[in-house]
């Protein structure tokens, strides 16, 4: 029998978790809680710099260097390796703007100095998506700040629920609801019961939002860069159960890295098959054909460091 295996060996593990859990908690409050004291911008700034120091010399770099060059063969290796600096450089803003998230102003296409900005056309779809009555898909990926689309959902009134998991560590999972509630709309956590509840909303007549550019073991393949991946299908699952629009949502860091741009797709066309019904894998393949648009524009913005690709 291996040791870690032991009756006892898993009893200490549990032990050792209850009491680690609290201690990653308490510290995971007081970084949030240092950040929130400091000036947002320059602060991001300066965490961009140190990622992009630190960040070749994790082992998630050679990750992202080998997902990078098998979705652009063609790119030179100095290229790759400057793609891969925006990446550390987004990851450090990230952090700093989750601790700070409510205090991003509104996007207001009147006011062009928002930290967040939508164009006429997205601010409308925002609109007719509040007052038509009817429910809604809303899909996104891992880009620029990724958090910042249900932040705008909720402040243009969207009733909204967003699909999340929650972090492994109970204690830090405490402390990333507590940023985010009241400013993201309704929060659904990851599990047996969210396909559900996620169900339920939309025959509610509300909106559903969730990431759909993550590795899910038990999903439909779908092409990602030339190459057989696996997404989640629960999006196009609940749309082949509720009839209702599909539309995609992205941030897009500006020019200055501290401000951003949120765009939202019209309604896509889902596939169908034979009978007329939303087919799963196949609309699972139009999704993920737009994410793979919106990552080609800004290849820097996106998270290459996950294994996307097994």
């Amino acid at each position: 029998m291996r040791i870690r295996n032991h009756p006892l060996a898993r009893a200490f593990v549990r032990r050792l978790a209850a009491m680690f859990d609290p201690v990653m908690g308490w510290l995971s409050l007081a970084v949030i809680r240092t950040i929130r004291l400091t000036d947002r911008r320059r602060t991001a700034d300066f965490w961009a710099w140190f990622m992009r120091k630190v960040g070749p010399w994790l082992p998630e770099h050679r990750v992202g260097r080998a997902n990078l060059v098998a979705a652009f063969p063609d790119k030179p290796a100095a290229e790759i390796e400057q793609i891969l600096a925006g990446v550390w450089d987004n990851l450090g803003r990230f952090a700093v703007e989750f601790a700070q998230i409510e205090r991003l102003s509104n996007a207001d296409p009147s006011r062009p100095d928002d930290d967040i900005v939508a164009d006429a056309a997205t601010s409308e779809r925002f609109h007719r998506l509040r007052h038509d009555g009817r429910p809604a898909l809303i899909f996104a990926s891992h880009l620029a700040n990724w958090e910042l689309p249900a932040l705008v959902a909720a402040r243009h009134g969207l009733d909204t629920a967003v699909l999340f998991r929650r972090p492994n560590i109970r204690a830090v999972s405490d402390a990333v609801l507590a940023v985010r509630a009241g400013c993201m709309g309704t929060l659904v956590a990851t599990g047996l019961d969210a396909p559900v509840k996620l169900l339920r909303m939309l025959e509610a007549n509300r909106h559903v939002a969730m990431l759909a550019d993550q590795h899910f073991v038990k999903g439909v393949e779908v092409t990602f860069f030339g190459r057989p991946c696996k997404a989640n299908p629960l999006i196009a699952q609940l749309a082949r159960h509720i009839e209702c629009p599909i539309h995609g949502t992205r941030i897009v860091r500006r020019d200055d890295r501290n401000r951003f741009m949120i765009e939202m797709t019209e309604a896509i066309d889902p596939a169908r098959d034979a009978q007329g019904l939303i087919d799963i894998q196949g609309t699972m393949q139009v999704i993920t054909t737009v994410i793979e648009g919106w990552v080609r524009e800004h290849p820097e913005q996106w998270l290459w460091l996950h294994r996307r690709w097994r």
